[in-house]
C-alpha cells in the first residue's frame, strides 16, 4: 500500500453529543445528575469516503470500519491470528482448503430492515455473500485484488450449513490467513446492503464493538457502544468499556495538534517536523515538562521508507547497480532519524521488509550502514571516481518530505553526487511512478498483512506497477518468490525470505531508508491502547476516565 500525505484542510466545527437530545458530553440535559459518558475523541486529517468495508482502502477508512465490523479472524498485538467470528478453523493437507466454524452468539447491529428492528444472527452465507461482493465487478471494489486469481473460480466460498463456511483456493497460498485479518473481509448483511445501494457507504451495518450514529461528512463522525457486542474481557466483562467515539476531520495537522494540546482531543496518531520538538526530545522521549500530560507510545510500524530508481528507463544514471549501491552506503541514517524524525523509526540496516515482521533479520540479510569510503570506492569503481563524469540525477519526492531528501542529497554531494530535488503533489507523483515517467523517487510501502510477502511482491518480476515500481526483474528472486508462495513450513519459508532480501540488497533497485515506528499520544489517564505494527487503532478494550 503507497502511503502519500496529501492533506485537505476540514473546516472544525463544534458537534452535539452522539446521543440524540443530549446537548453535552456528559449526557444528561445539562442538570449534571447523569453519569458522565467516556466518549473517546481522536482526528483523522484525511476525510474518510466510505464507511462500506468494500472500500477499505485507505487508513482514515480502515480505522473507521474497524471500529463497525469484524470478519473471520483478526490480529492481536503481535501480529498473531486469532479468532474473532470463526472461533476455530482447519486448512485442508494441500492447503487449498480452509473450513472455518462460525460462532453461533453474534448479531448484527440492529437496524430497521430488521424484524422488529433487532439485529440478527450471523451465518455462514452472510460471508459467501460479503466475499462474492468484493469480486463483483459492478461493486467496483479495490479489494478485488485479495482474492481475484487466488480464489477458485468454480466455487470458491461455501456455506454447506449455518455453522460453516468454506474457502477454496485455486493454489494454496500462505497469506491468505493474513488477508482474511483485512477490513476489506468484514461481514455485511444482505438484506440492508441491498436496500441501500451506494448508500451503505453511509448506513453501515456491521457487528463491532461500536454502532453507527451520525456522519457529517467532512466534518464529524459519531459512534455508539454496541450493548450487544459479543467479546467479553479475560475477567467475562462486556466489551467495549467506552460508551462512543467522536472522529474529527482537522485536515491541518497543526492545528489537531493545538486541539490534543488543549484537551479537545484524546489521541494523536503521528508526528511532524512543526511540532515534533514540542513533544519528543531529539533522543525520541517525551519531554519532561509534559509527562504529566501526554503519554507516548512507540511501535514498529510495517512500512519501509525508500527511494525508488527506474531501472528501465535507458537515460537513468542510477541503472548502474554501482552507483546504486554507493548511494546506499553513503547515508547516515541514524543522524537523519534523529535530527528530522526525532528517532521515531529505526534506520534500514537489513532489506525491504521492516521491524515487526518475523521475517525481519539483520544478520541473515544484513544491509547497509554509513561507510562514505566504500561509497567513494564503488564510484570509482564505476568509472565516476569523486562523482566526475556522472550525469546530474533528480529524485522527485512530495512536499511532506522535501526536508528528508534535502539531508540526504546534501550527504551525497560531499561523494560529489549532485541530486536535485523536485517537489509535485502525490497524485502526480503516484501517477509518474505508475507509468514509469519518473528515474528517481521517493516512496513508501506499508504492510497490507503480517506477511512479508506483502512486501517482497513489490519485486516480483510478474507484477506490474503497482506495485513493481522500479520494474525489477530477477529470475532468482522470482523463483524464490513463487515458492515461497506455496510453502506453508514456516521456517522454510522465512529462509526463502531471506534468500529474496540479500537479492534485493545485492542489486539495489531501492535506497533503503528507514522502517517507520507509529508514535501515539494519548492523554494521561487513557489506557488500553492498542499496540500493533499495522497501525490499527482497535478501541474495544480502551478506557477513559
Amino acid at each position: 500500500m503507497n502511503k502519500f500525505f496529501l492533506l485537505s484542510f476540514s473546516i472544525l466545527i463544534s458537534v452535539g453529543l452522539i446521543s440524540c437530545g443530549s446537548d453535552t458530553e456528559n449526557g444528561g440535559g445539562g442538570s449534571g445528575t447523569s453519569p458522565q459518558k467516556a466518549i473517546f475523541k481522536y482526528n483523522q486529517p484525511n476525510s474518510i469516503s466510505s464507511l462500506d468495508p468494500a472500500f477499505a482502502r485507505s487508513q482514515n477508512n480502515t480505522w473507521a470500519i474497524h471500529h463497525l465490523y469484524n470478519g473471520l479472524v483478526e490480529l492481536d498485538e503481535g501480529l498473531n491470528i486469532r479468532p474473532s467470528i470463526s472461533d476455530r478453523w482447519t486448512v485442508s493437507d494441500d492447503g487449498k482448503t480452509l473450513t472455518f466454524h462460525i460462532r453461533e452468539d453474534v448479531h448484527f447491529h440492529d437496524h430497521p430492515n430488521f424484524p422488529e428492528g433487532k439485529g440478527r444472527k450471523v451465518v455462514a452465507s452472510d460471508f459467501v455473500y460479503s466475499f462474492g461482493r468484493i469480486l463483483d465487478e459492478n461493486l467496483g471494489s479495490p479489494g478485488a485484488w485479495i482474492f481475484k486469481g487466488r480464489v477458485s473460480e468454480e466455487q470458491p466460498f461455501e456455506a454447506p450449513n449455518d455453522t460453516t463456511f468454506v474457502l477454496n483456493l485455486k493454489e494454496a497460498f500462505h497469506p491468505i490467513m493474513g488477508i482474511l485479518t483485512m477490513q476489506y473481509c468484514s461481514v455485511v448483511p444482505r438484506e440492508v446492503v441491498e436496500k441501500f445501494g451506494t448508500d451503505f457507504r453511509k448506513n453501515p451495518v456491521g457487528t463491532g464493538p461500536f454502532v453507527f450514529k451520525k456522519w457529517l461528512e467532512n466534518q464529524a463522525l459519531f459512534l455508539e457502544k454496541n450493548d450487544n457486542y459479543f467479546e467479553k474481557d479475560a475477567s467475562g466483562a462486556s466489551l467495549p468499556y467506552l460508551d462512543g467515539v467522536k472522529v474529527q476531520f482537522i485536515g491541518d495537522r497543526k492545528t489537531a495538534y493545538l486541539e490534543f494540546k488543549k484537551g479537545n482531543l484524546d489521541y494523536m496518531s503521528g508526528l511532524e517536523s512543526s511540532y515534533a520538538d514540542e513533544l519528543l526530545t531529539k533522543e525520541g522521549e517525551i519531554r519532561p515538562e509534559i509527562q504529566n500530560e501526554i503519554q507516548l507510545v512507540k511501535t514498529p510500524f510495517l512500512n519501509s521508507e525508500y527511494l525508488g530508481v527506474n531501472l528501465t528507463k535507458e537515460d537513468n544514471p542510477l541503472k548502474n547497480k554501482l552507483v546504486r549501491q554507493a548511494l546506499n552506503y553513503g547515508i547516515d541514517r541514524d543522524l537523519m532519524l534523529k535530527q528530522l524524525r526525532n528517532n521515531v523509526g529505526k534506520a534500514a540496516d537489513s532489506g525491504f521488509t521492516p521491524r515487526g515482521l518475523p521475517s525481519y533479520d539483520s544478520k541473515k540479510a544484513p544491509g547497509y550502514s554509513y561507510d562514505p569510503e566504500k561509497a567513494k570506492a564503488l564510484l570509482k569503481e564505476a568509472g565516476f571516481e569523486n562523482g566526475k563524469g556522472l550525469p546530474g540525477i533528480k529524485l522527485m519526492t512530495t512536499k511532506g518530505y522535501l526536508d528528508l531528501c534535502t539531508f540526504i542529497s546534501r550527504q551525497w554531494k560531499d561523494l560529489g553526487v549532485d541530486v536535485s530535488i523536485e517537489s509535485v503533489e502525490s497524485a502526480t507523483l503516484r501517477e509518474m511512478m505508475s507509468k514509469g515517467n519518473v528515474n528517481f523517487f521517493r516512496a513508501s510501502w506499508i504492510a497490507d498483512y503480517p506477511d512479508g510477502e506483502s512486501f517482497l511482491t513489490v519485486f516480483y518480476g510478474g507484477n506490474p506497477a503497482p506495485p513493481n515500481y522500479t520494474r525489477f526483474n530477477n529470475s532468482t528472486f522470482n523463483e524464490l518468490y513463487e515458492q515461497a508462495l506455496v510453502e506453508n513450513n514456516n521456517e522454510q519459508r522465512m529462509a526463502l525470505y531471506h534468500q529474496m532480501e540479500q537479492i534485493l540488497i545485492e542489486e539495489a533497485p531501492v535506497i533503503f531508508l528507514f522502517y517507520d515506528e507509529t508514535a501515539v499520544f494519548t492523554r494521561n489517564g487513557v489506557s488500553g491502547i492498542s499496540k500493533n505494527a499495522l497501525n490499527l487503532l482497535d478501541l474495544k478494550r480502551v478506557k477513559k476516565p
